[in-house]
């Protein structure tokens, strides 16, 4: 397998969404919904991804993982072992309910899944924040007692971002995202959220959305101080490196060519400033997110000052 892998975005209405992501990556979205997400890259029973053009266009990402599994994913790889990581834009056109995912030692307790994630910040609006794990010293016993006063916004460790920021977010830490940012979320392979506060809001159907507040307060790292962000400087960085995945930033000027080797691992090449083209012509611009297989060499030359992140060491 010679080629990358171009997926179909999968929209997601949500409540705090909105119509950014036509005007920030010219996407052609469903009409007058809010979509407040779009899964670019998926393999879940209740959500495929699906090939967009070339030899294998129309297959599931599922189907070409089990029909071709050394090809894409290298010879170690159980075919019927899903692909590890999902990635998704986010358009938070609103503040997201305060959340948690369940850490890998709590999760089958509760009947889900752990996931650890990576917040790329692509834009921001001024004032735009993050809030990810607590404010030094507060107790699970503070926490309780103002989740009942309506005041947990006391209790988080909210901060500023601007573009090109990043965080890394591992299961157990306490979150939310803020109004005014539109994100690359690249995260594992689930799809367990615990929502604990959802700052009095109701859903898209009038009615309040559902809380998990018993599983939240199991789920919750109640050590997780004020985590820092990556901060922007646009130079080649690890970003991200934990157990599930590693994610590399790399800066390229205009003319300057990234090559990956065959035969080393699948990664994903994710565009978020610029744009790149393959000597078949082939072009990636801001917004695309592609599968490079562990048997393509793949070489990409920089029309213009790019920004990419390189995703790879997913187990």
């Amino acid at each position: 397998m010679t080629s990358f892998l171009r997926l179909k975005p999968l929209y997601q209405d949500r409540v705090w969404g909105g119509r950014g992501l036509e005007t920030a990556l010219g996407r052609t979205l469903p009409a007058a919904r809010p979509i407040g997400e779009s899964w670019e890259i998926v393999d879940r029973p209740e959500a495929q991804s699906v090939v967009e053009g070339g030899e294998y266009g129309g297959q599931t990402l599922r189907q070409i993982i089990a029909a071709r599994t050394a090809a894409v994913m290298g010879p170690r790889w159980p075919s019927d072992k899903p692909f590890p990581i999902l990635v998704k834009w986010l358009d938070c056109r609103e503040r997201l309910s305060l959340q948690v995912h369940p850490p890998a030692a709590v999760a089958p307790a509760l009947k889900g899944e752990p996931k650890t994630e990576n917040w790329y910040i692509a834009a921001a609006a001024p004032g735009s924040h993050l809030i990810v794990g607590l404010k030094r010293g507060v107790t699970r016993a503070q926490f309780e007692k103002a989740l009942g006063d309506l005041t947990l916004e006391e209790c988080v460790h909210r901060f500023p971002v601007t573009a090109g920021d990043s965080i890394l977010v591992h299961s157990g830490q306490i979150h939310a995202i803020d109004g005014g940012n539109l994100i690359l979320e690249i995260q594992q392979n689930s799809d367990t959220t615990y929502r604990v506060y959802d700052w009095g809001r109701v859903g898209l159907d009038g009615k309040p959305r559902q809380m998990h507040v018993s599983e939240s307060l199991q789920s919750i790292k109640w050590d997780d101080f004020e985590p820092a962000p990556v901060r922007g400087e646009r130079t080649t960085a690890v970003i991200a490196d934990a157990k599930e995945f590693r994610i590399r930033r790399l800066s390229l000027a205009a003319g300057e060519k990234l090559s990956i080797a065959a035969g080393e691992q699948a990664r994903i090449l994710s565009v978020v400033e610029g744009r790149v083209v393959t000597p078949a012509g082939d072009v990636l611009a801001r917004g695309d997110n592609v599968i490079l297989p562990y048997a393509g060499a793949f070489t990409f030359a920089s029309e213009e000052k790019s920004l990419l992140l390189l995703t790879e060491n997913f187990s």
